[in-house]
């Protein structure tokens, strides 16, 4: 006994026998529970579900039976699992948040979408729903093959016939050993729509098929962000979508609240509430005052209150970031093709359905043939009876037994078994006329039957026309409108969108500090005011560049050397009036020697645009404006320059503008801006000015003629003169005085065209900055010398000057001596 219990031990490596096990382990799970078949897009335990209810004849017309009976029935014969397991997948199939389309009518309940847990089986009824029958349409006409259950003693199919792209309609997910497929639903229409584009193109790719199926429609509505994600997915089978839920802003009593009607796919709608009581506990998220759920039968709401200064678009942004208001779906379109487990493209997934219907149609075919063929044989028996009616009845009273009628019957009349049986068991009444013209309508609409699948079968493109056919039935009983809307944008949410869209003052001094702050910092003040500080910075240091941007624009970074930067405006640090700033080197990666000499905001790259630049020695370029839509971290050469000259100046233009340059000793020249062809982003530039030797180029700007030129010098004075005062001359002059230079004045530092609606910002190298209306500067001839702005110290002089857009602000609070006294300063200096 013991030796022959050794010869049953066969040595085996452990390393081998653990990995074979394993592996047949995992094709186990991987076929028998976790993927779904490409053709009916079930899973076993699903399929199983929808047989086992069919069999008990729970369709929707008939009364609903207890979910528990459909569990026992399930595992009983077909499932060998828990009844948990079960029970819960036929709950899922009743969720009309889980399913586009539910498969299971349920009765009593199943869930909600706060997470709520379905009641127990013996509580709950269910029966087939409407479109469920169209999975288990032609199942009792061989249309697939049955397999034995569990235990051999019953049968049921492998697949489901599926008169729907199931699969694409209701979507799947499943976790399988080291594979996992997770598939959206779709619109039953455009899927429909996809397969019919198939079916007349079947070179069609998976691109052309986005024609049809738009993308994922979840049961729960809500957005889908971009396309870009849907393409993948559907090109390569792999692919990512962000998911958004519906919300709106609505204003109540002056308050503004966000109001949420539609929720990603699969979120728990009581987590995301109380997510969001979480995050206003923790100040991650401000402004809200309220939060509650006011669901209910009619539909989805969630209230959310907001203060009165907050800003809605910008907390309803912070949600999406923040909470499942946005989430995303990670597709991975795997099904089992043939036993296998394949990543299949969307035109896979429509080929391999429609390859399993053109098969049921054949197989339904061939069955239909096989019966209309018998029927026909039977009726053709029947036929000859009636010919020959006395005969049969006088041979089958002569016989003995049946047996013997029949052997008569076949031998005197050549008739088969069958035709011989069904003559012995005619009744007498079908010996009437009219029972005989039945029985020739019936073989005359039999033989037509049996001549239409016979044409069926012997060409395969009245099997797709049937096909079509029978799925736009199909669309037009159970299809509806598209529920998820897929959006035109961004797939995701950038940081810029929760950042408040609102003018700012962007401020660079001398040794590279860069600071933004809300331009309503600073309040209006009176010519010849002492100003506010606008900025503490080291002794050495003053501020050089001063513009008002918009928090959401492009800032183009131009330094001396000719490159150009890029960053956000909202990037740049928003800090106090009195902060120093950051360095920009931090933000900008430029090089040693380098500083900042001119920044431009752009709102967007308009190729119909184009930036104009000036230099220290005089010369201009005008590039198109796309030249600089794609800048490196690095930096990209803005401009060539020439030895020894600087960039000074860059204004956007349209092309068309006149260009007004100014130097320190008080020249200045205007001339059309088509003098200057358009140029290459690494071109050098023409001459815009002549120079003396001991002159430079300090400012260049664009000529509006309804505006007038500010001149501003080192020493505090400016004033304002027409336009008309200065003629259009050609580029490369001399141009003409501007204003007379003087040691008390000091040389030119600014000149600008400015409107009379502006405020003037005016900031000294200690970093003293006064803002004023521009309508307060007297407008004087072009060769005067002009009237004091502000009061400078001797050891001080004028850095920048910049114009700001007139502001509702309050004006400066000081008494009216104060003013008086403020005003009179000014003008004392202005009449020495």
């Amino acid at each position: 006994m013991a030796e022959e219990q050794r010869s049953q031990i066969k040595d085996r490596d452990i390393g081998t026998e653990m990995r074979e096990s394993f592996m047949d382990y995992a094709m186990s799970i991987i076929v028998s529970r976790a993927l779904p078949d490409v053709r009916d897009g079930l899973k076993p335990v699903h399929r199983r579900i929808l047989y086992a209810m069919s069999e008990l004849g729970m369709a929707p017309d008939k009364p609903y039976k207890k979910s528990a009976r459909i569990v026992g029935e399930v595992i009983g014969k077909y499932h060998p699992h828990g009844d948990s397991a079960v029970y819960e997948s036929m709950v899922r199939m009743a969720q009309d948040f889980s399913m586009r389309y539910m498969l299971v009518d349920g009765h009593g309940n199943f869930g909600s979408i706060d997470g709520d847990m379905a009641a127990a089986m013996r509580y709950t009824e269910a029966r087939l729903s409407k479109i469920a029958m169209e999975l288990l349409r032609d199942l009792n006409k061989d249309t697939v093959d049955f397999v034995s259950n569990y235990d051999g003693e019953e049968r049921e199919p492998s697949v489901l016939p599926a008169r729907f792209p199931n699969l694409l309609v209701n979507g799947v997910s499943g976790i399988a050993v080291g594979m996992a497929t997770n598939i959206p639903p779709h619109n039953l229409r455009e899927v429909v729509d996809g397969i019919q584009a198939l079916i007349r193109n079947p070179d069609i790719t998976s691109l052309e098929l986005m024609d049809y199926v738009k993308g994922p429609d979840f049961p729960t509505a809500g957005f889908v962000m971009g396309h870009s994600g849907i393409r993948q997915a559907y090109t390569t089978g792999r692919g990512s979508v962000t998911m958004r839920a519906r919300a709106e802003i609505e204003e109540n009593a002056g308050k503004a609240r966000i109001v949420v009607h539609e929720l990603p796919y699969q979120v728990n709608k009581a987590r995301l509430v109380e997510k969001i009581a979480e995050l206003v506990r923790e100040k991650k998220i401000e402004g809200i005052t309220d939060l509650r759920d006011e669901s209910d039968r009619n539909g989805m709401r969630v209230v959310i209150e907001l203060r009165r200064d907050v800003n809605p678009s910008v907390t309803l942004n912070n949600l999406y970031k923040h909470t499942q208001m946005q989430s995303t779906f990670g597709i991975n379109m795997l099904a089992l093709v043939n036993g296998e487990p394949r990543t299949l493209t969307l035109r896979d997934m429509l080929y391999h359905y429609l390859q399993h219907q053109i098969e049921v149609i054949r197989r339904r075919t061939e069955f239909d043939l096989k019966k209309a063929q018998a029927r026909a044989h039977i009726l053709e028996g029947l036929r000859i009876a009636l010919d020959h009616i006395d005969e049969i009845i006088s041979l089958i009273r002569s016989s003995r037994t049946a047996d013997e009628a029949r052997e008569g019957l076949i031998g005197r009349f050549s008739l088969s078994i069958e035709q011989a049986q069904a003559i012995l068991d005619m009744r007498l009444q079908r010996l009437t006329g009219l029972e005989r013209e039945k029985i020739e309508a019936e073989y005359n609409e039999v033989l037509a039957r049996i001549a239409e699948y016979e044409a069926i079968l012997a060409d395969e493109q009245l099997v797709l026309d049937l096909i079509s056919e029978e799925l736009a039935e199909i669309s037009e009983r159970f299809g509806d409108e598209r529920r998820t809307e897929v959006t035109i944008g961004e797939d995701e949410i950038l940081d810029e969108d929760l950042i408040p869209r609102e003018d700012v003052i962007i401020s660079i001094t001398h040794s590279g500090y860069v600071k933004r702050l809300p331009v309503t910092t600073y309040r209006s003040q009176r010519r010849g005011g002492k100003g506010v500080m606008g900025m503490d910075t080291k002794s050495d240091d003053f501020v050089e560049h001063l513009f008002v941007s918009n928090t959401h624009h492009f800032l183009l970074f131009f330094t001396n050397k000719g490159k150009v930067y890029r960053l956000k405006a909202y990037e740049i640090p928003d800090l106090s009036r009195t902060a120093r700033g950051t360095p920009i080197i931090n933000l900008l990666q430029i090089e040693q020697g380098e500083t900042v000499n001119a920044v431009i905001p752009v709102e967007s790259f308009d190729p119909d645009c184009f930036l104009f630049f000036g230099t220290r020695q005089g010369v201009v370029k005008k590039t198109p404006l796309d030249d600089y839509s794609n800048i490196r971290k690095v930096g990209l050469i803005a401009i060539n320059l020439r030895e020894d000259d600087d960039l000074i100046s860059v204004k956007l233009t349209d092309g068309k503008q006149e260009i007004f340059m100014g130097t320190a000793n008080g020249q200045s020249i205007r001339f059309p801006e088509s003098d200057v062809r358009s140029m290459g982003r690494s071109a050098t530039g023409v001459k815009g000015i002549q120079l003396d030797e001991s002159d430079k180029v300090i400012d260049m700007d664009v000529v509006d003629p309804a505006q007038e030129v500010l001149i501003v010098t080192s020493k505090g004075y400016g004033k304002r003169t027409p336009v008309e005062d200065y003629r259009i001359q050609s580029r490369g002059g001399k141009g003409i005085k501007t204003f007379n230079v003087s040691e008390q004045r000091g040389p030119v530092v600014c000149l600008k065209v400015v409107a009379e609606d502006e405020d003037l910002m005016i900031m000294t190298e200690s970093g003293t900055l006064i803002r004023m209306n521009m309508d307060s500067i007297r407008s004087m001839g072009r060769n005067t010398q002009g009237v004091r702005l502000i009061n400078i110290r001797d050891e001080d002089a004028v850095a920048t000057v910049t114009r700001v857009a007139r502001s509702e602000e309050v004006q400066d609070e000081a008494t009216d001596g104060e003013e008086q006294a403020e005003t009179g300063g000014a003008q004392d200096h202005s009449e020495e």
